[in-house]
């Protein structure tokens, strides 16, 4: 199961946060400069690309070091 499969979603709350979601489930809030920054990207990114922009703000990531088969 990859992000094609199950994507994460994200919405801005009025105070500026920005919560990320996957499956229906808030995943993590970004808040501050952080969230500004994120915010920044998000706008101008292609839909592959704000996915794996989201997934680097949940940590939920590929760190180079997994195992393949």
């Amino acid at each position: 199961m990859g992000l094609e499969d199950d994507p994460f979603d994200w919405r801005v709350t009025k105070d500026g946060q920005l919560h990320v979601s996957r499956g229906g489930r808030v995943v993590t809030t970004v808040r501050g400069a952080t969230a500004a920054k994120l915010l920044g990207r998000l706008e101008h990114a292609a839909d592959d690309e704000t996915q794996h922009l989201l997934a680097r703000a949940t940590g939920n990531y590929k760190r180079g070091n997994e195992r393949h088969g």
